[in-house]
């Protein structure tokens, strides 16, 4: 099985709060992809981590 074969598993790193823009420190995903995760797809999860990352990197919290 590939990778994009496998289930998507949530980025919770069970550090959650919410910072002023909705995003949460833990996981980087906003209040509404957490919300949301359970209804989306893989193909939708992998664009959240995409995003996840990108939030990361811009709050330099990844180099």
């Amino acid at each position: 099985m590939s990778d994009a074969d496998k289930p998507v598993a949530s980025p919770c790193v069970s550090l959650c709060a919410l910072d002023e823009d909705d995003v949460c420190v833990g996981c980087q995903r906003t209040a509404d992809e957490i919300r949301r995760w359970g209804l989306m797809s893989d193909d939708e999860r992998r664009q959240v981590l995409r995003r996840c990352v990108e939030r990361a990197r811009l709050s330099g919290q990844l180099l």
